[in-house]
């Protein structure tokens, strides 16, 4: 028995699309890649919301077979609008994922997580054979933080313990990220807090840092991973 409602039929993006046209242009580079039969892990963000339409309208067009696994729920929900079978990692294992960030260095290191979803797309990321991130040319930076602060999803309980820890790790700034529309904080797609904090410099081994903090569920620091940069 099918739903009456018009909901999930009437999403739209919630907000506006910036270079739509460059990200269109990329998004049909990925759709370009699928294969029949793949699992893909579907990331985060505008960028990947256009590269899904495309992924969408080939997937139709070809009657492949193909499955995704989203990031978030508003990925996940985009998927259902649009007729894309999704899967879970409890299923199957991602043959390959598509993303976004928010920075870029020269070693490939990201900064990710202003979607409030960096656990979730780490996990995408970790699984995954190949992946493939797509950027406009001010995400790349010289520097790790350059121009935005490292995302820090914390348990509730653990708030003030993890911003006193960050902040011993070198952290210049903590703050917790509050919500656009709400009052209070943004809840991640897990139901935790986000602490925005500011370095100075970024170590290789920072990732690693974080995380052994006790309340720390995940950072939006991606070093050393194995990524492909697609420039829109």
């Amino acid at each position: 028995m099918n739903w009456t409602n018009t909901i999930i039929n009437s999403l739209q993006w919630s907000d506006t699309i910036t270079n739509r046209e460059r990200k269109e242009k990329v998004a049909w580079e990925i759709a370009g890649r699928i294969k029949n039969g793949d699992v893909i892990g579907v990331g985060s963000g505008s960028t990947v919301y256009v590269a899904a339409l495309a992924v969408a309208k080939r997937i139709k067009a070809e009657n492949l077979d193909v499955q995704v696994i989203p990031a978030s729920a508003e990925l996940s929900m985009t998927c259902t609008q649009l007729g894309i079978p999704q899967t879970t990692l409890w299923e199957k294992k991602p043959d390959w994922t598509f993303d976004g960030a928010d920075e870029v260095d020269p070693q490939k290191s990201l900064i990710k997580g202003r979607g409030g979803a960096m656990f979730k797309e780490k996990l995408l990321i970790a699984n995954s054979k190949e992946t493939y991130i797509l950027v406009d040319d001010s995400k790349f930076v010289d520097q790790l933080g350059s121009k935005f602060p490292v995302p820090v999803e914390v348990f509730p309980n653990a708030l003030l313990y993890v911003e006193e820890q960050l902040k011993l790790s070198g952290a210049t700034k903590v703050v917790l990220r509050m919500a656009k529309g709400k009052d209070g904080p943004i809840f991640t797609e897990n139901g935790n807090f986000v602490l925005d904090a500011w370095f100075d410099s970024i170590p290789d081994n920072m990732e690693k840092e974080i995380k052994k903090i006790t309340g720390v569920i995940e950072s939006g620091l991606f070093i050393g991973y194995n990524v492909n940069i697609l420039s829109l």
